[in-house]
C-alpha cells in the first residue's frame, strides 16, 4: 500500500509541476512591434491593451469590451423584414430587393459597431532603441528594455478594471499623452467591413481632455447618450514612475477614477501579486507537452489569449475581444458577434482545456440577451420558440448583413451545443435543469414551428442555406434543407431527447425522438461524400466547412460507429483536400485539424496546425485570416484580425490528445507517428473526468483520471498490458481487450500504468 501511495504522489507531483507555461512559450521580440495588430496583448476580458511603438514612441492601445455604438441598423426593420417575405422573393426569383434591404446596410453603414477607446503614448525616443520586448505568459507581464537602460513593466490586472505600468532607470521628465480616436475628423469613405470604416464616420463630437497634475482624464460622448472615460494617473519617485489607468463606460463614468484611486492606494507591487496569483491558478487547470515546439508554443499562446479575453462578469469574446483596431478605423467586420462560426469556434477549446468557468461568460451572454432573441424570433420568423440572429450587437440586436446567415434559422441550434458541452463536461444537473434544457427545448419548439412536412411526412425548412456557400446571391438559398441546417436540426432533437431523459421528462423525450425521426438523412454523393445540399455537391474550395458539421463539431457521424461512417468521413475529407485551400482562411486550417483528429489522422491534424501557426498568424500570434507567407496556403493574403482561428487551433490539438464524444474516454487517439514523447495534465472529458497521461518513446506509460462528479468511466485502453497502480474510491467493473469500465465515487481517482 505504501508503494502504491508513493507512486500516486510522485505521479501527481510530476504533473502539477508541469502545469505552468515555460519561458520558451513566451512572446519574445528583439524590438517593439511597429503595428497595432502585432502589439503585445494584455487583457482581462473587460479591458485590454496592445503595447507597441508608433512613430518612435511607446504606444498603449487601450480598449474596453463594452464600448459599443448600438444604433439600429438603418432601414433593417422595415415591414418586409421577415423570413416569409424572403422566401417569397426567392420563389419569385426577384432577389435584388432582398440584398438592397437587408445585405447592403451592413456594408454601407459604419454602425452599429464595436468602437476603440483611445491610446496612451509616452515619448520614448530619448531612451534609445528598444532592444527587447517580452511577454511572460505565466504572469501576463510585458517587459520592454531600451538601450539606455530604461525598463518598462506593464500588466492589465487579472480581476480589476485597471492597467499598470512601471518605468525604471528613467531620466528626464515624464509627460504621457492621451491619443483620442479621430471621431471628430473628416471621414475617409474608404474601408468597409473587412478593412474597417473610418471612425470619423460615427459623427461623434470631439472628446475632452483634462490634465490635472499627474493625471489625465479623457471623456468621450458617443451615440444616443453613450459615454466613456479613460483615467490615467502616475507618480514619479526618483528615476522611477508607477502609473495606473482604467476605462469606464455607460452610466458608470466615475468608475475609472475610483478604480485607479483604489489601485494607487494599494500600489503596483500589491496589485501585481494578486494578479499573478490569478494567472497561476488559471495555468494550473491544464497543461500539454508535445515534441513539435511550434505547435506547443502556439497552444500556450492561445490559452493565454483565452484567459485574457473570456471571464465571467465580462462580455464574451467578440471578433477582436479587448484588442480593437488602433489604426483610425473601426475593427474588421465591426468587431461584432458573428454566431455563424466565430463565437462558436472561440469557445471550442474551453471545455476540454478545463476552463468551464471562463466558458460560462458565453452562456451568461446568451441568457442575458434572451429577451432580445425572443423579440427577434417573433418579428422575423413569426414563430414561438427561440432563434438567435447570426450577427448581433453587444445586447443581442440583429445587424443584418448577408441575410442567409445573419438571420439563419439554425444559429440557436449551433449555440445549443455550447449548453450541451457545458453540461456534459461539468455534469452540473442544476445547470442542465435551469439553463441548458430550457434553452434547447425552446430551440426545438422553434424548429418544430418553422419546418414543414411534405406529403410523405418528411420535415424540411422552407428555404435553407450553408455558410457561406454562394455568398449572398439567390443561389445561396436552397429549397431543400442543406446538410448544415439539417445537421444542426438533428443535433438539437437528439440533444433535447438526451437532456429530457436525464431529467426524467419522458413525455418530452418521446416527443423529441418522434420529431427527430421526421427529418431526412444527410445528403451524400454517389461517392459517399457529404454534400452541401441534395442538389449541390461540394465542388469548390471554400473557407467554411459547413457541410461537414455532422463530423465536427456535432459528432453525428462518428469514426467509432464503424466502416460505413468511416467511409463517409474518409471520402469527405479526401474531397476537401483534393479541392484544395485556395479560398480557405486561417480558421479553416484550425477546423481541419479537429476534423482530421476525429478521423484519427494525426499527421493530417498536425500539418494543419503547423500551417496555421506559421502562415496565418501575426508575430504576436493573432490570427490574420490570410496567408501572410504567400506560400499558396490560400489565395487570401489580406490581414484582418479575428480571434476564432486562434482558439479553434487549441481545440484541434486537444482533439488529438483526448476525445470523449463517443461515449468513452480515448487517450491520444490522433497523434503523428513521429510524436514519441507526449504528455498532458488535467484535460477534461465528458462526464466531468479530469485526465492526465504520459507517452514516452512511442508508448503510453501512465494514465491518471479523477472522477469529479463520480459515475461510470469507460476508458479505451491505451496499452495492451496494464496494472492499476493506485485507486481511490474507484472500482474496476468490467474489462476486455479494448475497454475498461470503472464505477467511481465523486472525487475518486485511478492511476493506470503500462506493464510488461
Amino acid at each position: 500500500m505504501k508503494k502504491i501511495l508513493a507512486i500516486f504522489c510522485l505521479f501527481c507531483c510530476i504533473y502539477r509541476l508541469s502545469a505552468q507555461p515555460l519561458h520558451r512559450h513566451d512572446l519574445d521580440f528583439s524590438k517593439l512591434p511597429g503595428r497595432w495588430d502585432e502589439g503585445i496583448p494584455l487583457g482581462n476580458a473587460t479591458i485590454g491593451a496592445l503595447v507597441w511603438q508608433k512613430d518612435g514612441k511607446l504606444h498603449f492601445s487601450l480598449d474596453r469590451a463594452d464600448l459599443w455604438d448600438q444604433r439600429p441598423m438603418k432601414g433593417l426593420h422595415r415591414k418586409e423584414f421577415s423570413y416569409q417575405w424572403v422566401y417569397e422573393q426567392v420563389l419569385k426569383n426577384d432577389y435584388n430587393i432582398v440584398q438592397q434591404y437587408f445585405d447592403e446596410p451592413y456594408e454601407a453603414q459604419a454602425a452599429p459597431s464595436k468602437i476603440p477607446a483611445g491610446a496612451l503614448e509616452i515619448d520614448s525616443r530619448s531612451w534609445g532603441t528598444a532592444v527587447a520586448a517580452h511577454l511572460y505568459l505565466n504572469n501576463a507581464l510585458c517587459e520592454v528594455k531600451w538601450s539606455n537602460g530604461t525598463i518598462l513593466q506593464t500588466f492589465v490586472h487579472a480581476t480589476k478594471p485597471v492597467g499598470w505600468f512601471r518605468i525604471t532607470h528613467l531620466s528626464g521628465d515624464f509627460s504621457p499623452e492621451m491619443i483620442m480616436p479621430r471621431y471628430a475628423a473628416k471621414a475617409d469613405k474608404e474601408g468597409g467591413s473587412v478593412n474597417g470604416d473610418d471612425v470619423a464616420r460615427l459623427g461623434y463630437p470631439k472628446g475632452t481632455l483634462t490634465h490635472t497634475g499627474n493625471s489625465i482624464v479623457y471623456h468621450q460622448k458617443g451615440w444616443d447618450g453613450f459615454e466613456y472615460t479613460i483615467d490615467v494617473s502616475w507618480k514619479k519617485t526618483g528615476d522611477a514612475v508607477e502609473g495606473v489607468w482604467s476605462i469606464s463606460s455607460g452610466n458608470q463614468q466615475a468608475a475609472a477614477g475610483k478604480a485607479i484611486a483604489q489601485a494607487s492606494r494599494l500600489g503596483y507591487a500589491a496589485d501585481f501579486s494578486t494578479h499573478s496569483n490569478w494567472w497561476k491558478s488559471f495555468w494550473s487547470k491544464s497543461a500539454i507537452r508535445v515534441p513539435d515546439t511550434v505547435i506547443e508554443k502556439q497552444w500556450y499562446l492561445e490559452q493565454y489569449k483565452f484567459g485574457s479575453a473570456s471571464r465571467r462578469g465580462a462580455p464574451p469574446i467578440s471578433l477582436q475581444s479587448v484588442w480593437t483596431a488602433d489604426n483610425g478605423r473601426l475593427p474588421p467586420w465591426k468587431g461584432d458577434y458573428h454566431h455563424d462560426l466565430n463565437t462558436q469556434l472561440s469557445y471550442w477549446p474551453s471545455y476540454s482545456a478545463n476552463h468551464l468557468e471562463e466558458a460560462m461568460s458565453y452562456i451568461d451572454h446568451l441568457e442575458g440577451n434572451k429577451a432580445s432573441y425572443l423579440r427577434y424570433t417573433r418579428l422575423y420568423f413569426g414563430k414561438d420558440g427561440l432563434a438567435v440572429p447570426g450577427v448581433t450587437t453587444l445586447d443581442g440586436t440583429e445587424m443584418g448583413g448577408w441575410i442567409q446567415y445573419s438571420c439563419s434559422p439554425s444559429i440557436s441550434s449551433w449555440l445549443s451545443q455550447h449548453y450541451y458541452w457545458q453540461w456534459r463536461y461539468s455534469m452540473d444537473k442544476k445547470f442542465l435543469q435551469e439553463k441548458a434544457y430550457p434553452w434547447v427545448k425552446s430551440v426545438a419548439l422553434f424548429l418544430e414551428a418553422i419546418t414543414q412536412k411534405d406529403a410523405n411526412g418528411i420535415r424540411k425548412l422552407p428555404i435553407s442555406s450553408s455558410p457561406e456557400i454562394n455568398d449572398n446571391s439567390i443561389h445561396a438559398w436552397f429549397l431543400q434543407t442543406t446538410n448544415f441546417d439539417l445537421s444542426l436540426i438533428k443535433y438539437v432533437f437528439k440533444t433535447a431527447s438526451e437532456m429530457a431523459g436525464e431529467l426524467g421528462l419522458h413525455t418530452d423525450q418521446e416527443r423529441w425522438d418522434a420529431t427527430g425521426r421526421e427529418f431526412p438523412a444527410l445528403s451524400l454523393s454517389g461517392n459517399n461524400e457529404l454534400m452541401v445540399a441534395p442538389t449541390q455537391a461540394f465542388t469548390a474550395s471554400h473557407r467554411h466547412f459547413s457541410h461537414l458539421m455532422s463530423i465536427y463539431p456535432l459528432g453525428l457521424i462518428k469514426w467509432e460507429d464503424g466502416p460505413a461512417s468511416q467511409e463517409i468521413i474518409r471520402r469527405s475529407l479526401h474531397q476537401l483536400d483534393s479541392l484544395g485551400p485556395d479560398y480557405w482562411c486561417g480558421y479553416s486550417y484550425s477546423w481541419l485539424s479537429a476534423l482530421k483528429a476525429r478521423a484519427k489522422d494525426g499527421n493530417g491534424a498536425a500539418k494543419a496546425l503547423e500551417i496555421f501557426a506559421t502562415a496565418f498568424c501575426s508575430p504576436n500570434s493573432f490570427h490574420l485570416n490570410g496567408d501572410q507567407t504567400k506560400s499558396g496556403y490560400s489565395k487570401f493574403t489580406y490581414r484582418p484580425f479575428t480571434l476564432e482561428g486562434n482558439f479553434a487551433f487549441a481545440a484541434g490539438l486537444q482533439e488529438m490528445l483526448l476525445q470523449s464524444y463517443a461515449g468513452f474516454v480515448d487517450i491520444m487517439p490522433a497523434l503523428p507517428e513521429k510524436w514519441k514523447d507526449v504528455s498532458f495534465t488535467n484535460l477534461r472529458a465528458e462526464g466531468a473526468f479530469l485526465v492526465s497521461a504520459k507517452k514516452e518513446k512511442g508508448d503510453i506509460q501512465e494514465v491518471r483520471i479523477v472522477a469529479e462528479k463520480g459515475g461510470t468511466l469507460k476508458l479505451r485502453l491505451p496499452f495492451e498490458k496494464w496494472v492499476i497502480a493506485a485507486a481511490d474510491h474507484v472500482v474496476l467493473k468490467d474489462k476486455n481487450a479494448m475497454f475498461a469500465t470503472f464505477d467511481c465515487k465523486p472525487g475518486g481517482s485511478v492511476v493506470l500504468k503500462a506493464a510488461g
